[in-house]
């Protein structure tokens, strides 16, 4: 397909992708195939473990369930289209779909963004105030703080697409990276978008950069809190909130890079973009989850039972 003129409505885009060789292409379908596979495996086996298991019927593994369906729902946005791409040279995409993927990408991305912040706030509690801890993070409160949660990703969605739609686009309509994505489609448009570029970026770029210095200042609190407070296990907590910090950064620092500046295009975007839409679904269960002992055992407990109504089953 080619790219449409500069004369002419844009009725559709042309994702380019990566410009490798067909060999290379193929390896990273495998690869990226396999982590697709990973992070559904990783992720559904937490949520039907927290679910099913009474034990982890707690507040930090009903944000961490949540935490999960945002992994599998915002892999399974991306990574289809990734995968399609990489099986051809050029990928077409209409106008109205490629808005449809941006809103949902940006949707669920943006109640995972703010889920990670109301885990931070909840491990906060937990460590200073651990005997009023289930009295302040009550059931009514867990659910108004996930439903806040992805109250802000609709919010935060809606606005870009309402920033985007009454822009006209007359092409080229090529877009450079292996999705619809606000930075390459707002380049579309015929008129100047600085004024709109800046308001993506506070509406993107300020909420990342805001939500991930709340995150690391309450990561630094609770590392101090454990290194003068906590006596038995304080070598694996301190491990386990390193991790978290190191997915944190994973996760923030891609996306500040691509949204909070104005939308020059870079190569390296789209490397960016791997780390949060293929790597970050993925490393997620490992490091907030299948770390932890408790989870561990409840996940044994369930293939434990899983096996043994199967042989029931057959007996």
């Amino acid at each position: 397909m080619e790219p449409q003129n500069v004369t002419n409505p844009v009725t559709e885009f042309v994702l380019l992708g990566f410009n490798h060789s067909l060999k290379i292409q193929q390896f990273l379908f495998m690869v990226f195939f396999i982590v697709y596979l990973m992070t559904c495996l990783g992720n559904i086996t937490i949520l039907t473990t927290v679910i099913s298991d009474y034990h982890l019927h707690t507040p930090m593994y009903f944000f961490l369930a949540n935490l999960a369906f945002t992994d599998i729902t915002e892999s399974s946005v991306n990574t289809p289209i990734l995968l399609s791409g990489l099986l051809s040279q050029h990928k077409t995409v209409p106008f109205k779909e490629c808005i449809l993927h941006m809103f949902f990408f940006h949707f669920i991305g943006g109640a995972h963004i703010f889920l990670l912040a109301v885990m931070a706030a909840d491990r906060y509690v937990a460590i200073h105030k651990p005997l009023q801890y289930l009295t302040i993070m009550n059931r009514e409160v867990c659910l108004g703080l996930v439903a806040g949660s992805w109250a802000g990703g609709f919010i935060h969605s809606a606005t870009q697409i309402a920033l985007l739609l009454p822009l006209p686009y007359c092409g080229p309509n090529t877009l450079d990276n292996f999705h619809c994505d606000v930075p390459q489609v707002l380049k579309v448009a015929c008129i100047d978008t600085y004024l709109t570029e800046l308001l993506m970026v506070s509406n993107g770029g300020l909420l990342l950069i805001v939500i991930f210095v709340w995150l690391l200042i309450s990561y630094t609190v609770i590392l101090v809190k454990i290194r003068r407070q906590v006596t038995k296990g304080k070598h694996k907590a301190l491990s386990t909130c390193i991790a978290q910090i190191t997915a944190i950064s994973i996760t923030f620092i891609p996306g500040i890079f691509i949204y909070a500046r104005p939308f020059k295009i870079f190569e390296l975007d789209k490397v960016a973009s791997i780390f949060f839409i293929v790597l970050v679904p993925v490393l997620n269960p490992m490091v907030y989850t299948l770390r932890n002992a408790e989870m561990k055992k409840a996940i044994r407990r369930l293939v434990s039972r899983v096996l043994f109504s199967g042989e029931k089953g057959i007996a």
